[in-house]
């Protein structure tokens, strides 16, 4: 397996604070705003970009959405789903929604996480912010409205971001 750095540290916390100052601008009375991660891997995003809105506005609200049992390959597999805690303390009526996930690939997680999210209440808006858009090989009509970076990859490609402790990076391995 080939593994290729395409961001490093610097980079992504440039990225980071591009995003938080994107959602600023739209959102300025962020007090009707909620950032929503997508579990597993959008927590992590959502939860820099929660502590930088804080430094710079103190009314957003966060959480986290589990996404497990509205897939529409859930019952295909003959593996045993094991839900991840989901954190929605919130009410979403009436809220201007980010939805936060770290990669958009083919379009499937977004469409579960319409579908949980609608579970919980009608917003007033949905938006999809996304650390990276892969572009090619969407399966379904869904764009993103804030994306950190923009990666053209083969389909056997994948992408992985890490916001660690340890390290911060993204790869494209083949």
């Amino acid at each position: 397996m080939m593994k290729r750095k395409i961001l490093n540290e610097k980079k992504i916390n440039i990225i980071l604070e591009r995003l938080s100052n994107e959602i600023l601008e739209n959102h300025f009375e962020t007090k009707n705003s909620v950032l929503l991660g997508i579990q597993p891997r959008g927590i992590e995003l959502c939860k820099r970009l929660y502590h930088n809105l804080k430094k710079l506005n103190n009314n957003v609200k966060m959480g986290k959405l589990d996404v497990s049992f509205y897939r529409d390959d859930f019952r295909r597999s003959d593996k045993i789903i094991t839900p991840s805690n989901m954190d929605l303390n919130i009410s979403l009526e009436n809220k201007n929604v980010i939805l936060v996930d770290d990669v958009l690939f083919t379009g499937r997680t977004v469409r579960s996480a319409f579908e949980a999210l609608l579970s919980f209440g009608r917003p007033k808006k949905i938006e999809l912010l996304v650390f990276v858009d892969r572009r090619f090989c969407r399966e379904l009509p869904i764009q993103a409205d804030y994306v950190g970076i923009e990666v053209d990859t083969l389909e056997n490609e994948k992408v992985f971001v890490k916001f660690g402790q340890t390290e911060k990076s993204v790869y494209l391995t083949s």
